[in-house]
């Protein structure tokens, strides 16, 4: 595999990695209209944005656009992420050019009509009055709202007074200020041509100029507090979250094994422990997630009202432990998180869309893109005394407590 990494004219980052034995070809594009940036009286703008840019852009309409990328047989989709709006695309290799002179389209000339805009607020409405009818969902968008650096605690969901204030204008203008090609991304990655992709884009996007800020962060005053929603059920959710290393820290590899230690599989550390041994719940997990400017480790209990209290005291116990003398990890636990992140590296370079938001993500993030070697080599450098070494320095800071079922709980010492 070969990866082209080149900044265009225009300002924006492009990667390409050619993959040998591809015949598909994916493309992330990152748009930087994400949450994020939405005004506080407007958020979900940008929900509403990812919903309107399949809706028509340039000369066709909603049904030409649909038409235009069935024909070339373009699998699709946008999400709305915290910075971005990430729209992803996959079809034949041979039908890149074709593809990326639509997502060109969306970018450059969207129509935001106005007979769209309702039938999309009346989804986003939808979608966020389903939240509340999963539990263990809407308790993380709780922890989240609580946890996380401001402006990146939101949901992405929006709330309702901002869907209803939302107007074509806001839509319009949000899109026109924000979706500038400094600050947007793309990667293109199976069986692709970079030279040929790179020529393209260069005639394609010559007059795109821009760049769009990323929001200012100010910190959450509610990091480290405790909070319960009291909800009549058989279910208990419970979820904690601290800091961690950001992405380009040189301890986030070190970050990303722990977690494979503690809740890497049925031989994890949490999975032994809370459930196995004692039958406390029917899941838990833990995970490591970061940004450029900040990380943060979620860890999860779904259980019963009866062994919630139990189930959240060994599971805050297990999270201390790990940073102590007596909970260093073991060679058998680092060969086996080794092992699980090669594999899961095999299988994300079988996937040109995983590698195209790999390389995306990676371009946000620490500034350039990482080829699988890289990474698994990375990883291979890794000694048990390093890791060890990390974990009596690992600083999680404030831990935030969300629960959610009928009776509040006890807050562990150690959390």
């Amino acid at each position: 595999m070969s990866i082209l990494s080149s900044r265009l004219s225009c300002g924006v980052p492009l990667i390409v990695e050619h993959m040998p034995s591809a015949k598909s070809g994916a493309i992330a594009w990152m748009l930087p209209v994400g949450a994020a940036h939405d005004p506080i009286d407007r958020q979900g703008l940008a929900s509403m944005l990812s919903e309107l840019i399949f809706r028509g852009a340039g000369s066709l309409d909603s049904r030409a656009q649909a038409d235009a990328m069935d024909a070339v047989g373009l699998s699709r989709s946008s999400s709305t992420g915290m910075v971005y709006i990430r729209l992803t695309a996959i079809c034949i290799g041979r039908d890149l050019g074709r593809a990326l002179e639509l997502l060109t389209d969306i970018v450059r000339r969207p129509r935001f009509e106005a007979a769209s805009i309702e039938p999309t607020r009346e989804l986003a409405l939808q979608s966020l009055a389903g939240l509340r009818d999963d539990p263990a969902h809407f308790a993380g968008t709780l922890l989240t709202e609580r946890h996380n650096t401001l402006p990146y605690n939101r949901t992405g969901l929006g709330d309702e007074a901002g869907l209803r204030a939302i107007s074509r204008d806001d839509i319009v203008h949000a899109w026109a200020r924000g979706v500038r090609p400094e600050s947007s991304i793309i990667a293109v990655a199976g069986d692709a041509d970079g030279e040929a992709i790179q020529e393209q884009l260069e005639e394609q996007l010559s007059d795109w100029q821009g760049a769009h800020p990323e929001p200012v962060l100010s910190p959450n005053p509610a990091r480290g507090s405790t909070h319960h929603e009291t909800e009549d059920s058989s279910q208990v959710h419970i979820y904690a979250a601290h800091d961690a290393p950001a992405e380009n820290s040189k301890d986030a590899i070190f970050e990303r094994i722990t977690l494979a230690v503690l809740s890497g599989g049925s031989s994890s550390r949490l999975f032994s422990e809370v459930r196995e041994k004692r039958g406390l719940c029917y899941s838990v997990s833990a995970s490591y997630s970061a940004d450029k400017h900040f990380g943060r480790v979620v860890a999860y209990v779904g259980t019963t009202p009866e062994r919630a209290q139990q189930s959240l005291d060994v599971l805050s116990e297990q999270m201390a432990l790990i940073n102590s003398g007596v909970g260093k990890v073991t060679q058998e636990e680092l060969d086996r998180a080794v092992i699980g992140f090669k594999s899961s590296l095999v299988f994300s370079g079988e996937s040109t869309g995983a590698r195209a938001m790999s390389l995306a993500l990676d371009q946000h993030r620490i500034g350039h893109p990482r080829s699988l070697e890289e990474m698994s080599a990375q990883i291979d450098l890794v000694t048990l005394d390093q890791l060890n070494e990390y974990l009596t320095r690992r600083e999680p800071g404030p831990v935030t407590l969300v629960t959610l079922g009928p009776a509040e709980l006890q807050r562990p010492a150690n959390l």
